[in-house]
């Protein structure tokens, strides 16, 4: 085998792939775009579903990739075995419909076996094949592999529910008898058993079937190939590392650990673990982030704030205190520059916010270490050994404590953990989490009518609002039909001036007309074919035929507000940029007639000046009257010449088209836009907001709705002077302050005469002292508020008028209590977190604190006698 780097192999495959003419598909982001039913791309044929079931047909059916995934669904196995990754990459070759099992095979064990390319010895290679497969076992045998190295295994069959599916036939390498961890006669010691020997390197699926919902298996319409080769599997039998993780896409990453440790990887094999999870986070996370995902407690931000947590675990384990993970970002991005130059591009911003996170995190620690010494405090004073399986799985949850630093601070104080309890949490939140995704992530079936359908349709909407155009084909009810008279129909003309839904943009509506003026339909939607015709969803409403020639009319008005509102989303775009950051960058639109709607990634609410200073930039543009220009453009030329903004989510074809304003904004776009600014008249921010982790919504609206919208906001100001007794709306800010301060004056009055209050009563109430149990005890129900009763208890504690105070109030259909402890009383166990706790259930509430005090709130007022009650019976018991 040749001596290669990871980068020479990567491009290998790639090169490999596009002799046999394959067009390369560019790696898409780790964040799904268009795809709710996967948190990440997750594998090679992620990004290609589109192709395969049929929704898009490609330029080339012949498609190869390099495709960076994420996978955390055993993340605990990540550092502990030879393969387990967080962030891979899969490199694949795709047929659409072209090309099958007798050009693949052949191929595979070309790239593999020929001394021009990989050059595996062919006596350690070994496939394993479903058993009815027989051509498969054929072919592989024709190509050289040994009768005796074919094998075959039921479990060959690739099918993850409704959609295609069908064999496939995996490809192992035989590493040899030192890399043999089993015994020879364990039963996992074979190709494709659990062990490390035999190392599959490559599946390749022949998808050839598709799955109905009805449990039947039938032929697709068009048989395909999807395959998959993990990069890091391949650069580990090439360079001969024991595990992935000592090839050349981690070693560097690892040194560096070691640097800033003081350890050494190779020594210790709880230390290795370690290296390696910080290791393998560390590539993910500034993937993750330079991708646009941020930490956050939900979602794909849940993700990265786990995996930076979990390094940060095993740094400290290391010996590691304070902020380290974040330095690794240049490394990451010096080993995978060749191909992915986005991380060295964004290193300052992903590195400052690993770095955040990591100093937000040792507060979070310190929380949870709190959390735990509370638990182990509890377990002593019930002389019990054991921490439940539910505290475990929370600090595992919420505070990022792996199993094995809780068992470790366990170990420590004599205790043990609940393992299976924690494992039934586990496995209770994987299955709320497997119940809420169901089925989805199941490849669509292939709409074979309107695959089929390939018939030349031209947009010609950019300087048409109608034309009379041929009717080329009809659909009805997913069947091709020559003429429709009733219902609703897909149309696919041979020219057409009506806009397909696409990048945000909303399709045009308007309708159809025989060449006498009757109108025979309504367009409702105008959706992109397989083949990329415009096709057009209709209401017909009197007999269409093929072949004959109608009036195609859109909406102008319609149209027109939704040009002038996408160019709005084009100026919007570049001020952000202006104004929050160069990196801001859009996360999705879109553009109806009466508003636009534009996502953008931030960690961080806009302020009142950056809305402010956003409108008065989009304004000066609409206002300064600048001719707005479209150009097709080869897109190379257009991205140097020009200096166009593409979307990190789209793909774009060879020719783009540029959507030019001035030397302010410049982007590729397919919508429809205003031929000059000063057409939008005004443009008014309506709101902004957050809408996921690390993504926030502008909602705007331009010309008409814009005047409409601060109309009503006028008049709404108006109101409210009148109501303030303001004659004149330019005193209405000053006299919005001044009422103000009065409220707060007022407010302030009211606190000390409930203070005032408050101390007359102290008299009554600190005066009643009971002996109970050898404490002296403190117990009443006064007229007053939470923020009363502590300052009650703040006098009790100066004046030291008892061992233990409980005091009760109730207002406004609600009760609270405040339990305080002095200092001796402390010493002989009495806690008033624990107290309050149990008899905060009197009052249908719930509390807590420190043990010198706490309080609870509930909404039972009718129970703060039996509260009090219950906290002398619990004191005469202690």
């Amino acid at each position: 085998m040749k001596n290669l780097s990871s980068a020479e192999i990567r491009k290998m495959f790639l090169d490999f792939f596009q002799s046999k003419g394959h067009m390369i598909e560019p790696s898409a982001s780790l964040v799904p775009h268009d795809d709710p039913t996967l948190l990440w791309i997750n594998s090679g044929v992620a990004t290609l579903k589109k192709y395969f079931d049929g929704t898009v047909v490609p330029k080339n059916p012949r498609i190869t990739n390099a495709q960076k995934c994420i996978r955390t669904n055993d993340i605990e196995n990540v550092g502990k075995t030879a393969r387990h990754q967080t962030f891979f990459e899969m490199l694949g070759n795709f047929s659409v419909g072209d090309y099958f099992k007798k050009e693949v095979i052949p191929w595979a064990f070309e790239f593999l076996t020929s001394p021009d390319w990989i050059g595996m010895d062919v006596n350690k290679m070994y496939v394993t094949t479903y058993p009815k497969d027989t051509e498969t076992q054929k072919l592989w045998a024709e190509v050289g592999i040994p009768q005796d190295h074919i094998l075959k295994a039921e479990d060959n069959f690739w099918d993850i529910g409704e959609g295609p599916c069908g064999p496939d036939s995996e490809i192992f390498y035989d590493r040899g008898q030192e890399f043999n961890n089993l015994s020879e006669d364990d039963p996992e010691n074979y190709p494709g058993g659990e062990n490390e020997r035999y190392l599959e390197v490559w599946n390749i699926v022949f998808s050839e079937l598709n799955h109905l919902p009805n449990g039947q298996y039938v032929e697709q319409p068009h048989k395909n190939i999807d395959t998959g080769m993990g990069l890091e599997r391949l650069v580990s039998i090439i360079q001969g590392t024991k595990t992935n993780f000592e090839t050349d896409l981690f070693m560097p990453l690892i040194e560096d650990v070691g640097q800033i440790s003081g350890k050494k990887y190779g020594e210790d094999a709880e230390n290795d673990i370690s290296f390696k999870i910080i290791a393998d986070h560390a590539r993910t996370v500034s993937f993750a982030i330079g991708d646009g995902a941020l930490p956050s407690n939900e979602g794909r931000g849940y993700v990265i704030r786990r995996l930076i947590r979990r390094a940060v675990l095993n740094g400290k384990k290391l010996g590691i205190n304070g902020p380290f993970l974040y330095r690794l970002t240049p490394i990451v991005g010096k080993i995978m520059e060749s191909y992915y130059p986005e991380v060295s591009q964004q290193q300052e911003f992903i590195s400052k916010t690993i770095q955040q996170e990591e100093k937000r995190f040792s507060e979070t620690l310190d929380a949870g270490l709190a959390l735990l010494n509370g638990v182990i405090a509890d377990l002593r004073k019930n002389n019990e050994t054991v921490i439940d399986g539910a505290n475990a799985f929370k600090l595992y949850d919420t505070y990022g404590f792996p199993m094995e630093l809780t068992r470790e601070y366990a170990n420590d104080e004599g205790l043990s953990v609940d393992e299976a309890g924690f494992k039934e949490n586990m496995e209770a939140q994987k299955q709320r989490a497997r119940e809420a995704r169901g089925n989805l992530q199941s490849m669509g079936m292939q709409d074979e009518t309107l695959m089929e359908i390939k018939t030349p349709s031209e947009f010609i909407g950019y300087d048409h609002n109608e034309t009379q155009s041929t009717l080329k084909n009809i659909i009805v009810s997913d069947k091709e039909v020559k003429s429709a008279t009733e219902g609703q129909a897909q149309l696919v003309f041979d020219t057409t001036p009506f806009y397909a839904e696409m990048g945000g943009q909303v399709a045009d509506a308007g309708n159809i007309y025989d060449l006498k003026g009757n109108q025979v339909a309504e367009v409702v939607d105008v959706q992109h074919a397989p083949n990329g015709q415009n096709i057009h969803l209709v209401n017909i409403m009197s007999e269409i035929d093929v072949d004959t020639e109608y009036q195609l009319k859109i909406d102008t008005d319609f149209r027109e507000k939704v040009r002038h509102n996408h160019t709005a989303t084009h100026l919007l775009d570049q001020a952000l940029r202006d104004v929050v950051s160069s990196r801001t960058h859009q996360a999705g639109s879109l553009v109806e007639p009466d508003y636009l709607r534009f996502d953008f990634n931030s960690n961080a609410a806009l302020t009142p000046e950056q809305i402010s200073e956003l409108e008065k930039i989009v304004n000066e543009k609409i206002w300064a009257a600048i001719p707005v220009k479209t150009e097709v453009l080869p897109i190379e030329e257009a991205k140097k010449k020009k200096g166009a903004i593409a979307l990190f989510s789209e793909k774009y074809g060879d020719t783009v088209r540029v959507v030019e304003i001035d030397d302010y904004s410049t982007e590729f776009c397919g919508g429809t836009h205003a031929r000059n600014t000063s057409e939008l008249g005004l443009f008014k921010i309506t709101s902004e907001s957050a809408i996921g982790s690390g993504t926030r919504r502008i909602e705007a609206v331009t010309g008409e709705e814009a005047f409409e919208y601060l109309n009503e906001q006028l008049q709404t100001l108006q109101e409210t002077a009148k109501n303030m007794k303001v004659n004149q709306l330019k005193d209405a800010p000053s006299r919005a302050i001044q009422m103000a301060d009065e409220i707060k004056a007022l407010k302030r009055d009211n606190q000390n005469l409930k203070t005032q209050l408050t101390n007359q009563k102290s008299a009554e109430v600190f005066d009643n002292v009971e002996e109970i149990n050898g404490y002296k005890v403190i117990s009443n129900i006064v007229p007053a508020d939470m923020s009363a009763l502590r300052q009650l208890a703040d006098k009790w504690k100066n004046d030291n008028s008892s061992d233990i105070l409980v005091l009760g109030a109730s207002g406004d259909n609600k009760a609270s209590l405040v339990v305080a402890v002095n200092k001796a009383a402390q010493d002989k166990g009495v806690k008033a977190g624990d107290l309050i706790k149990k008899i905060s259930k009197e009052i249908q509430g719930g509390g807590g604190g420190r043990p010198d005090m706490a309080q609870a709130g509930g909404k039972n007022p009718a129970g703060l006698t039996n509260a009090l009650q219950l906290a002398k019976d619990i004191i005469k018991s202690l």
